[in-house]
């Protein structure tokens, strides 16, 4: 999802075979822009939360030389050529599964794959709002922020405004005239590259530019983006560690949970890899890494394997599901559901390879005050429950 700034955001909207203005123009000035005949080979894959597509096309056997820029936005609907460059340029473009310079020349029979930014079916307001941002490192190419609860990413269905996109347009907004522009960038977009749940809490990187945008989500597509969440869940897991693979998609009967499908059968495949932190007898904290990114992985993962994520509603775990039945036990869940009235999920580690150097930068992040007061009573619970052995 990009976001200009400052005015209203225009979401793309895909339409085969439709070129923009500035396409046109492009393909008008190359010599071989006559030969027109496209592939009919085409391929297309979404990646997990639908932020980013791999579109692939195979030259046609006729077809002469062309650059790859050009031969690309023949084929893409609504693309500008800087975001083509762009993504060229940070290696989201292979050419029979190489990297290859932004001068080089299609062939005949060239399997040609880019990864950018899908686009979005709903258009909606981006309004700049005053709304505090925890920012843990920002540069000219990144943000890197610590998203606290009851913030949604972006605006959707009931969710005209109030989100970190707002709070990022009105933030980005004041330093536009200090951004150094680099050639075929423009500083007044910037990109969510990744999403957490509104009620998830922690750290995410945004994008500020063109390259950064196609860089970042080039490493999304392929998993190799370093996520780490932390988690308290309900009971005692027999294990120490484990890895949960199990295809994630819809609820059929609901569609605003998910769900794990078996292998095969429906969904997407999804891979998290857990492993125990602390044990409060009832139930435990977990870290949690990501191998993909579906919606709501980690929460019908581990519900799945009988550890539901304490506090989450939609999944049930607002309500005892380990423990005792007496009074205090009951009374004591019960304060500690209304300090944490939602997922005990937070995003604790984020690490990528940076869009300028390539160096790999990791951070990580404090729990935010609801989760951690209520391990601390689970721990302060543990204590006082040996004290009477």
């Amino acid at each position: 999802m990009m976001v200009e700034l400052p005015e209203t955001t225009k979401q793309e909207i895909t339409t085969p075979e439709e070129l923009d203005s500035e396409t046109l123009d492009d393909v008008a000035d190359d010599p071989n822009a006559d030969d027109d005949e496209a592939s009919l080979e085409e391929k297309s894959d979404v990646d997990s939360d639908g932020l980013y597509e791999r579109r692939e096309f195979v030259a046609d056997a006729k077809q002469s030389l062309i650059r790859l820029d050009k031969f690309l936005l023949a084929r893409l609907s609504n693309r500008s050529r800087t975001k083509v460059q762009e993504a060229i340029r940070a290696g989201a473009v292979k050419v029979d599964d190489r990297e290859v310079k932004p001068n080089y020349k299609v062939k005949p029979g060239n399997r040609v794959s880019i990864i950018l930014p899908k686009n979005l079916d709903e258009e909606y307001e981006i309004i700049p709002q005053n709304i505090p941002l925890n920012i843990v490192y920002e540069d000219n190419d990144v943000i890197v922020v610590n998203k606290p609860p009851n913030m949604a990413v972006h605006p959707g269905v009931g969710i005209p405004d109030k989100t970190l996109v707002n709070a990022l347009a009105w933030h980005l907004q004041e330093q536009l005239e200090k951004l150094p522009v680099k050639e075929g960038n423009e500083p007044s977009r910037a990109g969510i590259v990744h999403r957490i749940d509104k009620d998830t809490t922690g750290l995410m990187v945004v994008a500020k530019n063109e390259y950064a945008m196609a860089y970042l989500a080039n490493q999304f597509f392929h998993h190799t983006i370093e996520r780490r969440y932390w988690a308290l869940v309900w009971g005692n897991p027999a294990e120490d560690a484990g890895t949960i693979v199990g295809n994630v998609g819809r609820n059929p009967n609901d569609r605003k949970m998910f769900m794990v499908f078996p292998e095969g059968e429906s969904g997407k495949h999804a891979v998290t890899h857990w492993r125990v932190l602390e044990r409060f007898y009832y139930v435990t904290l977990v870290e949690c890494r990501l191998e993909t990114g579906r919606t709501h992985q980690i929460r019908v993962h581990m519900k799945s394997i009988g550890h539901t994520l304490f506090g989450d509603r939609r999944y049930g775990g607002n309500h005892i599901l380990y423990g005792t039945v007496h009074p205090k036990y009951r009374q004591f869940v019960e304060g500690l559901l209304k300090i944490l009235p939602r997922q005990a999920l937070h995003a604790k580690v984020l690490g990528f390879a940076h869009p300028s150097t390539g160096e790999h930068i990791r951070f990580e992040s404090e729990l935010p005050a609801d989760m951690a007061t209520v391990i601390e009573k689970w721990r302060e619970y543990v204590h006082a429950r040996r004290q009477l052995l």
